[in-house]
C-alpha cells in the first residue's frame, strides 16, 4: 500500500454517542464515494469497519490509531 493511495484527510465513523466522541479515521481513496452512495462498509486503517456517512471538517479529531499506521506508511 502505497501513501498515495490513502486518504490525506480522514473519513468518519458515526460515533455511539452522538458527536461527542467521533473521531474520524483514514481509508483508502478509492473507496469513499462507493461507500458514502452504495452504503458499502469501508476498513480504516486501524482496522475498523464502517460506511462512510459524513465528511470531516478542518481540525476534526483523527483516530490516533489510523495515525500512527498512516505516519509508519509515510516513512516507507
Amino acid at each position: 500500500m502505497s501513501s498515495s493511495d490513502i486518504l490525506e484527510r480522514p473519513d468518519v465513523r458515526d460515533a455511539d454517542t452522538g458527536s461527542a466522541n467521533e473521531v474520524f479515521h483514514y481509508v483508502r481513496k478509492n473507496k469513499i464515494a462507493e461507500s458514502a452512495v452504495m452504503g458499502t462498509m469501508v476498513e480504516a486503517l486501524c482496522g475498523e469497519v464502517f460506511p462512510v456517512t459524513k465528511t470531516p471538517k478542518p481540525g476534526s479529531p483523527v483516530c490516533p490509531a489510523c495515525k500512527e499506521v498512516y505516519n509508519q506508511l509515510k516513512k516507507d
